[in-house]
């Protein structure tokens, strides 16, 4: 998974993957091999060459604020972009006309179902809810328009790009 990250105001590169228990990261051109783990709700710990950073989260109230973490004395605020989420003009214009596709950008399970095949919707109203990596993230209509198909069912798993619902 790739993403962009603003931590106070400074931008970095990110791309993270899982191999087994292990996390690998790369952060601009540093590379971290780590550990990971969430004892508990947004409390994360990271084990990287025999040192443990404990890093706390705050829960998000919206998805457009930037997430406030600490690391040990340390507070940081971090803006989190995944590129592939970005949508330029003409995509936003074939949003408004056609069909949307509504994908999941990585694999994860689906934990809830929030509206019905043939209910109306607005652009940005929550549709459903997928987990991945421990997140459960809120996947969001992109126009307006009529749930014309839901492709999964709730505690399904589900692959990167795999088509989850069609609003038209």
């Amino acid at each position: 998974m790739k993403l962009q990250a603003a931590v106070e105001g400074e931008k970095h590169e990110i791309e993270i993957r899982h191999d087994g228990g292990r996390l690998f990261a790369r952060v601009d051109d540093r590379n971290y091999e780590l550990e990971a783990s969430e004892p508990e709700p947004n409390v994360f710990l990271f084990k990287h060459e025999g040192k443990i950073f404990e890093v706390f989260v705050s829960p998000q109230k919206n998805t457009n604020e930037p997430y406030a973490a600490r690391i040990g004395s340390a507070e940081l605020e971090i803006t989190l972009t995944d590129p592939k989420r970005l949508r330029g003009p003409a995509a936003e214009a074939d949003a408004v006309g056609g069909k949307a596709e509504i994908r999941t950008a990585m694999p994860g399970k689906v934990v809830r179902i929030l509206v019905a095949k043939g209910e109306e919707v607005q652009k940005g109203d929550s549709v459903l809810v997928v987990e991945a990596m421990k997140m459960q993230n809120e996947m969001k209509s992109p126009k307006d328009g009529i749930v014309t198909a839901i492709r999964v069912s709730e505690g399904d798993t589900v692959g990167a790009g795999d088509i989850l619902m069609v609003v038209e």
